[in-house]
């Protein structure tokens, strides 16, 4: 594993999960699974090479969960800022505050 990320990856990063046989391309960040809202997982990705090709086949997973990177995306002073952001925005009060606020929308739906 690549020690200079040690978490959230560049967006359009290739990884392969553990025991996993299908890459995956990461898409997007700290996302709550709509079914069950009682985690906040790392990424969200999609399969490699095929890309987005439902919305419903997202999958999520997090950081300790990848086995291989093959590919970092693109990185830029933005792309660092918006990482370290995630980082020190993503605490445990802050993600317990996000599932909360999820499980209520879920009630009142």
């Amino acid at each position: 594993m690549n020690k200079k990320y040690e978490k959230y990856l560049p967006l359009g990063s290739v990884v392969i999960l553990k025991d996993a046989k299908k890459k995956l391309m990461v898409i997007g960040y700290a996302t709550i699974d709509v079914n069950k809202r009682d985690k906040v997982f790392d990424y969200v990705g999609c399969l490699y090479p095929e890309g987005v090709i439902s919305t419903n086949q997202s999958i999520l997973f997090d950081h300790s969960d990848i086995e291989k990177i093959f590919c970092i995306g693109f990185s830029d002073d933005e792309q660092k800022e918006f990482s370290k952001k995630l980082i020190s925005t993503l605490t445990e009060d802050n993600i317990q505050s996000l599932l909360n606020k999820a499980k209520e929308a879920n009630l009142e739906s």
